[in-house]
């Protein structure tokens, strides 16, 4: 459907959807782990070279953030359609709908900027100090009040990541423009609460409290060594392919709430004998 045509129709689903999305994301990504790992490393490469440009890299990455996420929606509707992802899928949102995608990385930058600013009121501006003046984050969590002062700009920030979470595929999917892609995606993710909160909080078990209780386990269990070459090949390896998953899961998550009666792509027809 054009956006042009009207609202962007969306499903309302129950709280279990929350685990169908990453369960989903987990099946795709198990059917084509080195290509999807290809992709997040190249990415990762790509983020470390712009990043050494002083200022303008980091920021560069959060307003071309959602150009790139293109890049794995794309990877992901191409596996869903018999084929694999490729290294030149990451590079899709560049071709097409360029200037719809950037406006919502700007308004990612501005709005993670004011979520920070807005800890003033918390702790007296000691976190949003921290970060203007990149000092080092022991010296920034020992200040005080700063831990609630996290709390409350994660909590300012969780409107503008569901504003931004389904924004780059309503734009290349649904011909959205930025400002209603950005309306949309906040509309159908508040509609949605249930299985998102779910789905986040599965995010935050997996890719953070799992792996820390890990590697904590492991740093008691061994000695120094060897515990950090057991994280080598355990935690590191699994933090890789559950932000692929991760990744994966925005597409799967789409599809389901703006897509939801025509379900995932028919596997392809088998090839047969004209003989």
């Amino acid at each position: 459907m054009n956006a042009a045509s009207g609202a962007v129709p969306f499903a309302r689903h129950p709280a279990g959807r929350g685990v169908v999305w990453l369960k989903e994301s987990w099946v795709m990504l198990s059917a084509a782990r080195v290509p999807w790992l290809l992709l997040l490393l190249t990415y990762y490469l790509i983020q470390l070279l712009v990043s050494l440009i002083p200022i303008v890299g980091p920021l560069a990455l959060m307003v071309f953030r959602p150009v790139f996420t293109v890049g794995f929606l794309a990877a992901a509707w191409n596996q869903e359609r018999g084929g694999m992802p490729e290294i030149r899928h990451l590079f899709r949102g560049f071709g097409a709908n360029l200037w719809a995608l950037i406006p919502i990385g700007l308004f990612l930058v501005a709005g993670t900027a004011l979520a920070v600013f807005a800890t003033v009121a918390v702790d007296g501006g000691e976190l949003f100090e921290g970060i203007a003046t990149n000092r080092p984050l022991e010296d920034v969590l020992a200040g005080k009040d700063v831990e609630a002062a996290m709390l409350f700009a994660s909590a300012c920030a969780v409107p503008i990541a569901l504003a931004a979470w389904f924004a780059p595929a309503l734009v290349v999917f649904s011909g959205c423009g930025a400002a209603q892609a950005l309306g949309t995606s906040l509309r159908a993710a508040l509609v949605n609460w249930k299985p998102a909160m779910v789905y986040g909080l599965l995010l935050v078990f997996f890719g953070a409290v799992a792996p820390a209780l890990a590697v904590k386990l492991i740093a008691l269990a061994l000695p120094l060594i060897a515990a950090r070459v057991v994280v080598a090949v355990t935690v590191v390896p699994y933090m890789f392919l559950f932000i692929a998953a991760q990744a994966i899961s925005d597409y799967v998550s789409y599809r389901d709430i703006f897509h939801a009666d025509e379900g995932p792509a028919p596997p392809p027809e088998p090839e047969t004998d004209s003989a």
